[in-house]
């Protein structure tokens, strides 16, 4: 599953962006937004990019709403400060895979 995560804006410098979210900051690209974000705004970010901006009050109610999703409160901030690294997956070999 792919989660978007709402983050507020806390510094701008060119097409990049600072976000925080409960403490947690990281940079994410701005270019894939339609509209234009100024410093407090909020946005929704995945993947490293902010791709929707939404209302404060939504951010607060969607943050609420996936704390209690993933039954941690420390699970959201850390998928902000710390993103996994992708990791290559070992083959299955067919006789592996037909048991």
């Amino acid at each position: 599953m792919c989660v978007g995560v709402p983050s507020k804006i806390v510094k701008i410098e060119d097409s990049m962006a600072l976000i925080d979210v409960e403490g947690a900051q990281r940079e994410v690209s701005l270019l894939l937004l339609d509209e234009e974000v100024q410093l407090g705004d909020y946005v929704i970010v995945h993947a490293g990019f902010a791709i929707r901006k939404i209302q404060e009050e939504d951010a607060h109610e969607n943050l609420r709403l996936m704390k209690q999703m993933f039954g941690v409160e420390d699970e959201v901030t850390q998928a902000v400060s710390s993103p996994k690294k992708r990791s290559k997956k070992t083959p299955v070999r067919k006789e592996q895979a037909h048991g």
